[in-house]
């Protein structure tokens, strides 16, 4: 086998799939696949969005790129944003989140700054080549599956926000249906030229400046010295042990894969990862996101200061005694190369830059990622983020790599689709495809297929719990690609839950 690649869409994944094919390796693919996701994905990432891809290199090298969206602001001291602009978005009739979007929503983009960088230093293809079929889907457009047009129709209120983005989304007056063709002429351009002159232009060129004018116009926060100084960063993963796997995710200063790894390490020390267990697990990590936990990310050496052995310990110790909108990509090649990438634009801002292609993040008014209050973050940092791009080595091999979209759920899709494939030895798409539980704001949520004994152990305990009525995207989007340590077989998973693919490449 050449390799797999799982995704958030088919044609994110058959772009990846068909790099592989071609001889590119799963940075290549990644990439290509990431670029594709402009187009079939668009409310959910885009150039004006972040990410993190994980890489573990046939070599043996393991390395977090961190190109997240940073605080703006550089320059504006005492300068006071407009006011957010609140959206009610509506998952499902049980689950209704609350998103902030408008000019001061929007963060400072890395995703063309990141893939260009990832690519030039782990890839082996070109970017003109790759660029290719993105630009030409966004050209001629791409036709709404089911799901990405439950995706219009969730995000809807966000989408035809301005009249920029109604232009893309609701051309004739109403959104956009299952079937229809999404074209985005703008999106093509900037690709192309991405594909000619790399990153340059987002950042320092012509179109940096036609971002940072119509966002600091509308009373965002985005300055041509925010998009000038920003950088891509390395970063060592968080390293976590369960059951002789080593687990590596994203460090800090985001949020994500240092509670993964201290629910994995909790879980390791109790050993046992029944639904009790985990609903826990997920109640104590909870707990940990106080404000020295956020101010203490950007701290050295927090990440081992918040994972030390006896803490760890002591909180599974305590356990044990009361025990009774993202995107994401994994490519997996034929050496033993592995990406695993998530993208995200939030739940996207509404604000679409007129002549740039670019729909921008909402990241600053995001509250998963704002626990302490709005526009507190200074200037160039990370914004912490509860993505986490994950690979699980067996050996020194990789046996699983996946990630989630899904903003607070993303951890607990991920802890729960690890444990699928190490404790129950299941393949990707099986693992993904479980039922899930998410334990937030004193409720347990469970998905149909949950051992119904084990949730009514948890109400006869005290824990109330809403059972939904069907799978839902609610409950995160894993993307995930195995690799079978006795057979060698791979398999991937795209979360059914957003509609999510995936492609073995014999």
């Amino acid at each position: 086998m050449r390799g797999v690649v799982a995704a958030g869409h088919p044609l994110t994944a058959e772009a990846g799939a068909r790099v592989l094919r071609e001889g590119g390796n799963a940075v290549d693919a990644a990439v290509a696949g990431v670029l594709m996701s402009f187009v079939a994905e668009s409310p959910l990432t885009g150039p004006g969005a972040g990410g993190f891809m994980l890489v573990h290199t046939a070599a043996g090298e393991n390395l977090l790129l961190d190109f997240f969206v940073a605080a703006p602001g550089e320059g504006l001291a005492g300068v006071k944003p407009a006011a957010l602009q609140p959206i009610d978005v509506h998952f499902s009739a049980e689950a209704i989140q609350v998103f902030n979007i408008g000019p001061s929503s929007c963060g400072v983009y890395g995703n063309l700054a990141g893939l260009d960088q990832a690519l030039s230093r782990f890839g082996t293809m070109p970017l003109s080549e790759l660029v290719q079929g993105p630009a030409r889907a966004a050209r001629e457009g791409v036709e709404l599956t089911p799901m990405a047009a439950s995706f219009l129709e969730i995000l809807g209120p966000i989408l035809t926000a301005t009249p920029e983005g109604s232009a893309i989304y609701a051309p004739a007056g109403r959104l956009l249906k299952t079937g229809e063709r999404i074209r985005m002429v703008e999106l093509a351009d900037l690709l192309d030229r991405y594909g000619a002159e790399g990153p340059g232009f987002a950042y320092t060129g012509d179109v940096a400046k036609a971002v940072s004018a119509w966002v600091l116009e509308r009373g965002g926060l985005i300055t041509e010295d925010d998009l000038a100084g920003y950088a891509p960063v390395d970063r060592q993963p968080v390293r976590a042990y369960y059951r002789g796997r080593e687990m590596l995710t994203n460090p800090p200063p985001s949020s994500g894969g240092i509670l993964i790894a201290y629910s994995l390490d909790l879980l390791e020390r109790l050993g046992r990862s029944d639904v009790r267990s985990l609903v826990e697990v997920m109640d104590r990590t909870n707990k940990e996101r106080t404000d020295e936990f956020v101010q203490g990310l950007h701290s050295e050496g927090y990440l081992e200061r918040f994972l030390h052995k006896e803490a760890l310990e002591s909180a599974a110790s305590e356990l044990g005694t009361r025990l009774g909108s993202t995107t994401h990509l994994a490519a997996l090649d034929a050496d033993g190369a592995c990406a695993s990438v998530t993208c995200s634009n939030g739940s996207c801002s509404g604000v679409v830059v007129p002549g740039t292609g670019i729909h921008l993040n909402n990241m600053l008014g995001e509250e998963d990622l704002n626990p302490g209050g709005f526009h507190r973050h200074q200037p160039g940092r990370r914004i912490p983020s509860m993505m986490a791009p994950t690979v699980v080595l067996r050996d020194g091999q990789p046996e699983v790599a996946l990630g989630s979209a899904g903003s607070n759920r993303i951890r607990s899709a991920i802890l729960q689709t690890m444990l699928r494939v190490m404790d129950d030895g299941l393949p990707a798409e099986q693992a993904v495809a479980a039922p899930r539980v998410h334990y937030e704001g004193r409720m347990v949520e469970a998905e149909p297929g949950v051992d119904d004994d084990a949730l009514g152990a948890l109400e006869r305990a005290g824990w109330p719990v809403q059972r939904f009525r069907e799978r839902n995207l609610y409950f995160g989007g894993v993307q995930a690609v195995a690799r079978d340590p006795a057979t060698g077989e791979l398999s991937g998973g795209g979360d059914p839950r957003r509609g999510g693919a995936a492609v073995v490449v014999d």
